[in-house]
């Protein structure tokens, strides 16, 4: 049996109560997108990651650019929340838009290496659901 992923996006609204789970942040530098490849895969992905006990979304979204990218400065900003249903990691996450201006000159986390590009990469982690994500932040913001 195949299941349909299924993603829906909602503005952003404080009184609404997601229980939040993890962040995803569409990210560039210099007109180039952003894309990382962890060490355990070969596949490529926007950064992002579960939001730790304690953590605020944007605690979390700061964190994980800085792990997954080595960002240094930057501006980042929320774009929406989301959810994605028929997969096994289903949940709701908040989206965001980042542009570096600095990196750390190593990557110390578990990311491998990041890659600049102007469009998505053809072998992504999760091609059903980061095509979507990339597009909605483009919607939104113009870009």
């Amino acid at each position: 049996m195949n299941t349909m992923i299924q993603i829906d996006f909602y503005d952003l609204d404080p009184i609404r109560d997601f229980n939040l789970t993890y962040v995803v942040m569409c990210v560039r530098y210099r007109n180039q997108w952003i894309f990382v490849r962890h060490r355990e895969r070969t596949t490529w992905e926007i950064p992002g990651g579960h939001i730790e006990p304690g953590e605020t979304p944007d605690e979390a979204a700061a964190r994980e650019l800085y792990e997954e990218t080595g960002a240094l400065r930057y501006s980042l900003n929320a774009v929406c929340d989301y959810s994605v249903t028929g997969t096994p990691v289903a949940g709701y996450g908040r989206l965001y838009f980042a542009e570096v201006e600095l990196f750390n000159t190593e990557l110390e986390f578990e990311i491998a290496e990041i890659r600049f590009a102007d469009a998505l990469p053809d072998n992504l982690t999760y091609a059903a659901i980061q095509p979507v994500l990339m597009a909605e932040v483009r919607r939104r913001l113009g870009i």
